[in-house]
C-alpha cells in the first residue's frame, strides 16, 4: 500500500502527538514554525545557520553552512576589484530575508555569474558563481559575527578560470546539497 500524505495542516503523528504540542506550548510555535525546525534539524545537521546582509541593512539572508569556512580568493578580473572572498553553498541552504528588489545585477563575459548587490550601499554580501550557478558564493565578512568559528582560505586561479575549475577536485561539487 503507498503512503497517502497527510492534508495540509493535518498530522497524524500517533503516540507523539502530545509530545508535539508541549513543544509548540513551551516554545510558543505554530505547527508550521515546529515543522520548520524540525526539518531545519534533520536537513542541516551539523550545519550553523549564519545570518547577515549588506552594510545599509537592506539586503538581509540566512544561510546554513560549516561554522568552520572554507573560503576561496579568486585572483579573477572582477574579484580582485572588489576583493571578492567567498564560501559556496546550495541553493537550498541559502534564503533572502529581505531587500529582493533592493538587489541589483552585473554579468559580464560569459554571463553565468551573477554578481548581485545592493543598490544603495553597493555591498556584494552573496552572488551567484560561474563555478556553481545552482548555488551562491557567500561573503563571509558579510555575516554577522558569533557563528563563524574558524575560516580557511584556500587560492583559486581565475585569471585561467576554466583550467582551474577543471583541475580542482570539489569546486563545481560545493552547491550539491
Amino acid at each position: 500500500a503507498q503512503a497517502q500524505l497527510p492534508c495540509p495542516g493535518v498530522f497524524d503523528l500517533g503516540a507523539q502527538s502530545g509530545r508535539w504540542a508541549a513543544f509548540q506550548e513551551r516554545h510558543r510555535l505554530s505547527c508550521e514554525e515546529t515543522a520548520r525546525l524540525l526539518l531545519d534539524t534533520y536537513e542541516y545537521r551539523g550545519l550553523v545557520k549564519h545570518t547577515g546582509g549588506c552594510h545599509c541593512g537592506a539586503i538581509r539572508f540566512e544561510v546554513w553552512a560549516s561554522a568552520d569556512l572554507h573560503v576561496f580568493n579568486c585572483n579573477c578580473s572582477i574579484c580582485t576589484k572588489k576583493q571578492n572572498r567567498h564560501f559556496i553553498v546550495p541553493a537550498s541552504h541559502f534564503k533572502l530575508l529581505k531587500g529582493a528588489d533592493n538587489l541589483t545585477t552585473y554579468t559580464f563575459n560569459t554571463h553565468r555569474a551573477q554578481h548581485t548587490f545592493c543598490k544603495t550601499c553597493g555591498v556584494q554580501s552573496f552572488y551567484t558563481p560561474r563555478s556553481n550557478p545552482d548555488g551562491y558564493g557567500i561573503a563571509p565578512h558579510c555575516l554577522d559575527d558569533g557563528t563563524v568559528q574558524t575560516i580557511v582560505t584556500e587560492d583559486i586561479n581565475g585569471k585561467e578560470w576554466e583550467k582551474a575549475v577543471k583541475e580542482h577536485k570539489t569546486i563545481k561539487d560545493m552547491s550539491k546539497p
